[in-house]
């Protein structure tokens, strides 16, 4: 169907096959032939803020932490100050993304004072409280996500994920506005910061603007003020930084190269010099596309390490105490899976000795009573071989049994990447870059690099689990380095079409006033898919279907398909409404009134308005994906 055959009618119901304009005997609009696009390129600018510090929040899966930089010295990027507390042999620039509530359900701590305070609580109080830990990922496993939607405590009890996550922001504005105030001598204000949120890139719309909601209900920005905060994308943030990197910040893994990455010898210099001209010129084509489709898998497969885990605990132990183990002791599961993280650490393709995970005493006692023998006895008695007990308490791992842990998850990565490089856009790609926390597995690492070796060089910045974070400060410092994305939605509006016999479907007619309409067509602003600029607008053009109408109402919609023709298709959801009242203006409008429909796409945030030509009566709406 060509775009200028228009779209459908005024919509309360947004279920599939129900006709809206029928119900509800509803005028609509249709399009004013012929429908135009409009790209206004220079669309009013929003006047830019000067901002005095830009902090980036790496809200990650399992750790977040925040960097920032003053934007009178640009290139001095500070990641925040050691946390208190931290495991041995773990980095601690980050802290764990773990969250406690007292009883009462009022924050009490984030990171590793919340999980120390938690483990310290004798078991009859700390059923009480409430501990969340990896929460993130209920973002993006959650398919109708609301400001309702609930996130679990270890406990079982509920509590309103957008409350979480906004204690969890305000946490890190709080954090960084200390930092910032003693820096500075003085008290830092909020208003002089530009906050940075980096999200996955495979989120969906939804969860990125809960994540805005969330950074709003916190005091970060505002409804009023939303340029104040930027929504990265995890990737993007990478890709910037990776571009900026000099030689001696990377170790190329094929060069088996010293700490710092420079071997004099190595050839790396010229070809990167000449993969960065390359960037440079085709800044505005498609280079986010690979480091996209890469780095969207990333975010969720460091859990799939510890699932494992948890699986293999499972087959020793049974599934029903494992299951009952973290209800009844959350907080010794919380230690467990701790004293695992750390072993993880050390999991390496040339280790030869085993590595020994701690068994809190909790575990064993409470073993004993739920089974009636001994952790041992059950160790023993299981078909898993290559787990053994250890006379101090521990959990005795081969090698070859950590590795197999980590094995589902990194061929899982590595036939994505294989995926990736069939794609005929990617066959000039000369460098892979490994990025982000789990990136930093040697085991990751050798299977990349004899996956792909021999296509690309593969290269993996010095401080790996900070590549995103230092990137999204540079993106908040200049965000008009990422010019173009591509849209993950179609998007349009509904009108009514002249009926077309033998090409509109009879279900669609609607006779009104004599005139035959096609009902609940899906008038098209822009397609999935389909690279569109930061800031551009894209314009129609409509008219009331019935000329007297003083409300027009113009709904919104989108979908995952490219290609839609009515409203009523299904996975098309109804995202915004656009009512303008015109009622109380001049009669002496001429007969065919225009009423010209705007849509502005800015980073997560996409703006719609509707102007009366005429009277230059006017009103706006931000695209809604948690509230329809």
């Amino acid at each position: 169907m060509s775009e200028s055959e228009g779209g459908a009618a005024d919509a309360v119901s947004t279920s599939a096959y129900s006709s809206p304009a029928k119900s509800l005997g509803d005028p609509g609009i249709t399009p004013l032939s012929p429908s135009h696009i409009v790209k206004d390129s220079d669309a009013e600018d929003a006047v830019e803020q000067l901002f005095l510090v830009v902090v980036a929040i790496d809200f990650g899966t399992t750790s977040s932490g925040y960097a920032y930089s003053f934007t009178k010295e640009p290139e001095c990027i500070h990641v925040m100050r050691r946390w208190e507390g931290g495991d041995p042999g773990v980095s601690n620039q980050k802290t764990p993304t773990t969250i406690l509530l007292t009883p009462e359900r009022k924050f009490h701590s984030f990171g590793y004072a919340a999980r120390d305070f938690y483990h310290d609580l004798d078991p009859s109080e700390s059923k009480h409280w409430l501990y969340f830990e990896k929460f993130k990922m209920k973002l993006h496993t959650t398919s109708n996500l609301t400001m309702e939607t609930d996130l679990t405590a270890a406990n079982g009890k509920k509590v309103k994920a957008l409350e979480i996550f906004a204690y969890a922001l305000q946490f890190f504005k709080e954090q960084a506005l200390k930092e910032l105030s003693d820096q500075a001598g003085s008290d830092f204000e909020n208003t002089e910061v530009r906050w940075v949120i980096t999200v996955p890139a495979i989120w969906k719309q939804p969860a990125k603007q809960f994540m805005r909601q969330a950074a709003y209900k916190a005091g970060m920005a505002s409804p009023e003020n939303p340029e104040q905060l930027i929504i990265a994308l995890e990737p993007e943030a990478a890709s910037i930084y990776c571009r900026k990197l000099r030689l001696h910040q990377m170790i190329e893994l094929s060069s088996r190269a010293p700490v710092n990455g420079y071997s004099p010898s190595d050839t790396i210099g010229t070809g990167f010099t000449q993969a960065k001209e390359h960037v440079r010129r085709n800044r505005q084509s498609r280079t986010f596309l690979v480091e996209n489709v890469i780095g969207e898998i990333w975010s969720e497969l460091e859990e799939g390490v510890d699932y494992e885990f948890e699986k293999l605990l499972c087959k020793i132990f049974g599934e029903d105490f494992i299951e009952q183990f973290k209800i009844k002791r959350p907080a010794a599961w919380v230690d467990l899976m701790i004293a695992f993280e750390s072993r993880k650490r050390a999991a390496a393709p040339d280790r030869t000795n085993p590595l020994n995970i701690t068994l809190p005493f909790s575990f064993i006692d409470y073993y004993k009573k739920f089974r009636g023998h001994s952790v041992e006895h059950a160790l023993r008695k299981s078909n898993v071989d290559f787990v053994k007990w250890s006379s101090q308490g521990m959990l005795r791992m081969s090698p070859d049994a950590m590795n197999a842990l980590f094995k589902p998850t990194i061929d899982q990565i590595v036939q994505h990447l294989s995926d990736v490089f069939d794609k005929p856009e990617v066959t000039n790609v000369k460098f892979l870059f490994l990025v982000g926390g789990f990136a930093e597995s040697p085991l990751l690492q050798q299977a990349v690099q004899s996956a792909f070796g021999s296509r690309c060089r593969v290269i993996i910045p010095q401080d790996v689990g900070l590549t995103i974070l230092k990137g999204a400060v540079l993106f908040g410092l200049d965000p008009a380095v990422i010019k173009v994305r591509r849209s993950p939605l179609t998007y349009g509006v509904g009108v009514l079409n002249r009926f077309v016999e033998g090409r509109h479907p009879p279900e669609k007619l609607l006779i009104k006033d004599g005139t035959r309409w096609c009902t609940d067509v899906f008038d098209k602003f822009i397609s999935a898919d389909q690279s569109v600029a930061l800031g551009e607008t894209v314009t129609r053009s409509y008219t009331p279907a019935k000329p007297s109408q003083l409300v027009i109402v113009i709904n919104i919609y989108s979908s995952e398909q490219d290609n839609v023709s009515f409203i009523t298709e299904s996975g098309v959801k109804k995202c915004g409404t656009l009512r303008l009242d015109l009622t109380g203006t001049d009669a002496s409008v001429p007969n065919r009134r225009e009423i010209k429909t705007l849509m502005q796409f800015g980073d997560t945030e996409i703006k719609a308005m509707a102007i009366d030509v005429a009277t230059s009566k006017s009103v706006k709406v931000g695209i809604d994906f948690l509230n329809y």
